[in-house]
């Protein structure tokens, strides 16, 4: 128990301080545990509702004006993500570790050739282009037990145009939708473990807060470099398991 609540506050710090739903975190930290990696993705979910509810709460003021494009993501990332139960249900384990491992470095690049400045404007992108966006998103994060600003914000800032901070705030927003919806879709198909996930999610309200507090206080510039080296921490944690 006291293992989970630890890695419910760390999750949750990660969470509301890099803008992610925590998942890309928690799943290493749990197959590392002795948790199978779908045990391991359903717990992440679960905490996934909890943390991104809270985390955009406490974002709204300084994110107000990236929320609109946020809903439509959302809307997208939700149907996507409601197709995660079937998924998780007919692919192998190590399919999934290998498509967590792709994604990883996928993001790694992105954001390493991102700009650090917060003066960018955004884009105008049509609905339609931003629901696709959100639904493919939706499918593959809920699918390795993450909520898909992993995905979201690399491609908000390379080609949408965003500054890293408003990316993840974003981004944060759209896991409330994919979590959902992946939640909804991986308990009727009865993959959930209730009891590890709402002791992990209630526990990550705690670090969220600091996260997030945190978050509006470090400079841009600084900003970039602690998501890059968390991504690379959590990538080498993902190939350690793997080999």
């Amino acid at each position: 128990m006291f293992d989970l609540i630890s890695f419910g506050v760390l999750t949750g710090f990660i969470s509301g301080f890099f803008g992610v739903g925590g998942g890309m975190v928690l799943v290493p930290m749990l197959l590392l545990s002795g948790f199978l990696m779908k045990e391991a993705v359903a717990i992440s979910i679960m905490q996934m509702v909890f943390s991104s509810s809270y985390g955009s709460f406490l974002n709204y003021k300084k994110a107000a004006n990236v929320l609109k494009d946020g809903l439509i993501i959302g809307i997208g990332g939700s149907v996507g993500g409601l197709q995660s139960g079937y998924i998780i249900s007919n692919v192998s384990n190590e399919f999934l570790q290998y498509l967590f491992i792709i994604i990883l470095i996928f993001s790694i690049v992105k954001i390493f050739y991102s700009p650090s400045n917060e003066d960018t404007t955004t884009k105008s992108k049509n609905k339609f282009l931003l629901f696709v966006i959100g639904f493919c998103i939706g499918i593959i994060a809920m699918s390795i037990g993450v909520g898909g600003s992993i995905m979201l914000t690399p491609i908000l800032i390379a080609f949408m145009n965003y500054d890293l901070k408003s990316a993840t705030a974003l981004g944060l927003f759209f896991v409330i939708f994919s979590s959902v919806a992946g939640f909804i879709s991986i308990s009727l198909h009865g993959q959930m473990l209730y009891a590890e996930g709402l002791t992990i999610g209630l526990s990550s309200l705690i670090g969220v807060y600091f996260g997030i507090k945190l978050k509006h206080i470090v400079k841009t510039s600084s900003y970039k470099k602690y998501i890059l080296i968390m991504y690379i921490t959590i990538l080498a944690m993902m190939i350690y398991k793997m080999y």
